[in-house]
């Protein structure tokens, strides 16, 4: 699926595939955590279920208000105790699927706000 920015001055996700996204146009063959500020790194955690409140002192720094997760193919629920963590570090979460993940960061990126992203990728690459 390709997505079209509306500003060009901001980290954008270009493309998605179920093994893939682009950032920027540059293709990631792994989960990513990506941020309004410009942030692009690995994600530690192979899938939803592994995501636990230590990881998220990778998102703490980038000063992001909101944290959306890209679950794969279908949307999950985060558990209680994931909620909270982020609660307790002020950033509110939102889970669904990583093809919705992806477009939601756009639109708020494109607006300003302070957003990051867990993208968890279908069929991660073993490369």
């Amino acid at each position: 699926m390709k997505l079209q920015p509306d500003r060009s001055d901001s980290l954008t996700v270009t493309a998605y595939t179920a093994s893939w996204i682009a950032i920027n146009g540059v293709r990631y063959s792994h989960h990513l955590l990506i941020s309004y500020n410009g942030l692009i790194q690995a994600w530690p955690s192979q899938s939803f279920s592994g995501i636990q409140a230590a990881h998220l002192d990778l998102i703490t720094p980038t000063g992001a208000e909101i944290v959306l997760i890209g679950c794969g193919k279908k949307q999950l629920f985060a558990p209680p105790s994931l909620t909270g963590a982020f609660i307790e570090r002020h950033m509110g979460v939102e889970a669904m699927d990583t093809a919705a993940a992806c477009r939601t960061f756009n639109i708020l990126a494109a607006e300003d706000r302070r957003v990051a992203a867990i993208l968890l990728l279908e069929v991660p690459c073993t490369e």
